[in-house]
């Protein structure tokens, strides 16, 4: 199978990076291009009382999702990878299954810390929405801890 086109979703954690340095050799192998994509979840701040406090909030989420994107580009660098980044705002899993469709993506690699049980059920699985909701195949990155 050929991957001209991966999706990378990151949120900056070390299973992200993980999980981008898997995307990147799969690019490199294939000859692909990887799209990194940073996500601001906006669901916890809907209803904010002032427009002010999300306004502050945003720009410190933009600044984590520069950073997160800056450490993917490094890596594609120094893969040899080509790469472009975005910063999107909305549900996570819903931005990056439509993000994918928009790029007609061939594949979408994302890391997944694996939670069970009641973290599971309380928190969810933006790798698990993904994987249920997305056109493309998706690989799933587990974390080496």
């Amino acid at each position: 199978m050929v991957y001209k086109k991966i999706i990378m979703p990151t949120d900056g954690s070390k299973i992200s990076i993980e999980a981008a340095e898997q995307a990147m050799e799969l690019a490199k192998a294939t000859g692909g291009r990887v799209y990194g994509v940073y996500v601001i979840d906006i669901v916890p701040f809907v209803g904010l009382p002032t427009e002010g406090l999300w306004e502050s909030m945003k720009e410190v989420l933009e600044k984590e999702g520069h950073t997160a994107l800056r450490t993917l580009t490094d890596i594609a660098k120094e893969k040899g990878v080509e790469i472009k980044t975005e910063i999107l705002e909305g549900t996570p899993s819903k931005e990056i299954v439509e993000y994918a469709e928009s790029k007609k993506a061939d594949l979408i690699v994302m890391g997944t810390t694996g939670k069970t049980g009641l973290d599971k059920l309380l928190l969810g699985s933006v790798a698990e929405r993904v994987l249920k909701k997305s056109h493309c195949p998706v690989l799933l990155v587990k974390s080496s801890e």
